[in-house]
């Protein structure tokens, strides 16, 4: 991975450079804890949207780039095999015009087989106001910018527009493999305006900028037999609605020369994506402040893919920052998925994945949102992770959260020489809800837990070779709910380090899934009311409702009748549960046989 001195920089001061290596030896839980607290707030503050632009080149967009005088529109007419034009600054020759200077120009009806060619040797900005515009080319692209300072494309009110390539091209530079797709630009580009453009790139792409390319607002429909709509230094998307049909990736940006560059920004809009390979992808930042994101790669999460191809929902090699926004995903690969980091401040997630839910190689921050993984191998994965609120929903086929680090290998055939173990693996757990139902482990840290706050419930596995709780360290609870059933065959409990008491129960035999789990204080009042979702022979439960030297009671089945949260019950009263074992607490971890 390419260095770079934005977020990911920011984010190692914090945590003492764990996150650019998870192999070398500076301990950030007890430098941490050292000074009383885990400083996860910091992460939330390096990691905004603000921030992530901050260290990335600022786009191209003016106020001036939508405003124009319309006394000065120079009309260009589209006569099916030949071009109606009146200006000294476009030439028309047979089917093709050309554009040879700055000024704005209205373009209006079809060709046949032609070309819109702008060629501009001034500093001016070339804009192009497309009304009902049909081009077709049957041997190349039909719309190309070759040379210009800024091309602008507005899409008139309410005009429908559409540009469509040939199968196969013949360039007009042999040596050159350029244009390539159905709309080209060497230039930067905007396309803004209340109308309609559909393209089809039936050669390569759909819509290529060789710069930066500004999608302001308009209806956007792009199919393409590779890419669909690309932007070489950056892809920005501040509104509209965009529809891609992609045999390759959907948006993507892909400067890998300049570590500015290379991003992604939306802002707002909506996003519909079905894509061979990957919906969103960033060389550098994929950063989502807000919008409506529908997307499906690789076929889905049913599909599988190679290990050679790439087929994530929303990926950015340097980090993804999401602030707000509504997400749809089924990918055959990770929904969501970094080399390095990725943050989500806010917004609302359906993640059907065929590997990972949300995988980042070293930092993943959750701090706010709600997320719902429907289906992953693994569910939220990293060296290092910090959750400080929001609410995540995580059904997984092998592990639901895990803290391991490295490549994005665990879906596809897993770790060459097995699983990494050390103590640089960490999660920090200061807030949040989550609930995790997994056939391997619940929670798998190949080093220390840290845990705060927050509410943790876990439906772990059934199988002996996996436990609800994993580690390979520590876990060290100072605060919060944790709920953790399982099989008793690798059972963990927190670590006698911790300052909150914590059960450790363990049965001879297996309980039935959806067999209550009770405990009571000797005076009769609840403690706990759970249901596991999963048959279970071990329940681990850290709460600050347990006091040293009190003694409770565990009944085993029964009812309740108050309102249940994926199994955890409120209010109400219990009834009809046998009294299973009574246990005093006499230290931090009180370990008891059923």
């Amino acid at each position: 991975m390419r260095g770079r001195g934005s977020v990911l920089l920011a984010v190692c001061a914090v945590l003492t450079g764990t996150v650019v290596s998870c192999s070398n030896g500076t301990d950030p839980v007890e430098d941490a804890t050292a000074e009383g607290q885990v400083t996860v707030d910091m992460v939330k503050a390096t990691t905004s949207i603000r921030t992530a632009l901050a260290a990335n080149s600022a786009d191209h967009e003016l106020p001036a780039d939508y405003v124009w005088d319309s006394a000065r529109v120079i009309p260009i007419v589209l006569n099916g095999t030949w071009i109606t034009e009146s200006t000294d600054s476009a030439t028309a020759e047979g089917s093709t015009v050309t554009i040879t200077s700055g000024g704005t120009y209205s373009l209006t009806g079809s060709l046949s087989d032609g070309q819109v060619l702008v060629n501009a040797s001034d500093e001016g900005t070339v804009r192009l106001i497309l009304n009902g515009i049909d081009l077709k080319n049957s041997t190349g692209s039909p719309f190309a910018v070759t040379k210009a300072e800024k091309v602008v494309i507005v899409l008139a009110d309410n005009s429908a527009n559409v540009i469509t390539d040939a199968t196969s091209y013949v360039f007009p530079d042999p040596d050159e493999d350029e244009p390539n797709a159905a709309l080209f630009s060497k230039a930067d580009m905007t396309i803004c305006g209340n109308g309609s453009l559909t393209v089809k790139g039936n050669y390569n792409d759909g819509i290529a900028s060789k710069d930066g390319l500004i999608i302001k607002n308009g209806t956007i429909t792009v199919h393409a037999v590779d890419d669909g709509i690309r932007g070489k230094d950056y892809l920005v998307i501040k509104d509209g609605t965009v529809t891609v049909i992609s045999m390759g990736d959907a948006l993507k940006s892909d400067n890998d020369e300049d570590a500015t560059r290379g991003y992604i920004s939306i802002e707002s809009g909506s996003v519909t994506a079905t894509a061979g390979m990957d919906g969103l992808t960033a060389e550098t930042d994929a950063i989502i402040a807000g919008g409506t994101f529908t997307l499906t790669t690789g076929g889905g999460s049913n599909a599988s893919v190679s290990s050679s191809v790439s087929a994530k929902g929303i990926k950015g090699l340097v980090s993804v920052i999401i602030g707000d926004g509504t997400f749809s995903v089924s990918s055959a690969d990770d929904a969501i998925h970094s080399n390095s980091t990725i943050v989500i401040n806010g917004g609302t997630f359906a993640l059907a994945s065929g590997d990972d839910g949300v995988h980042a190689d070293s930092l993943l921050g959750v701090n706010g949102g709600d997320i719902v993984i429907s289906k992953c191998f693994e569910g939220l994965e990293s060296c290092v992770l910090v959750i400080n609120d929001g609410t995540m929903h995580i059904t997984a086929s092998d592990d639901g959260i895990n803290g391991a680090g490295g490549k994005d290998a665990s879906g596809a055939g897993g770790w060459p020489g097995g699983m990494p173990s050390s103590g640089n693996y960490y999660l920090y757990i200061a807030g949040g809800h989550i609930a995790v139902t997994a056939a391997g482990d619940g929670i798998d840290v190949n080093g220390r837990i840290v845990m705060k706050d927050g509410t943790v419930l876990v439906n772990g596995p059934t199988s002996n070779n996996n436990g609800a709780l994993d580690y390979d360290a520590s876990f060290q609870m100072t605060g919060g709910v944790l709920l953790a059933a399982g099989s008793s065959g690798m059972a963990q409990a927190p670590s006698a380090s911790s300052t909150q008491y914590a059960l450790m129960m363990n049965f001879g035999s297996s309980r039935a899934a959806g067999t209550v789990f009770h405990i009571q204080a000797a005076d009769g009042s609840d403690i706990l009311t759970f249901k596991p979702a999963k048959p279970y022979q071990s329940i681990v439960f850290g709460s600050a409702k347990l006091t040293k030297g009190a003694t409770y009671d565990v009944y085993i089945g029964g009812n309740s009748t108050g309102t249940a949260t994926d199994g955890l019950y409120e209010g109400g009263t219990y009834s009809g549960g046998t009294k299973s074992a009574s246990f005093t607490v006499t230290s931090t971890i009180t370990r008891v046989n059923g």
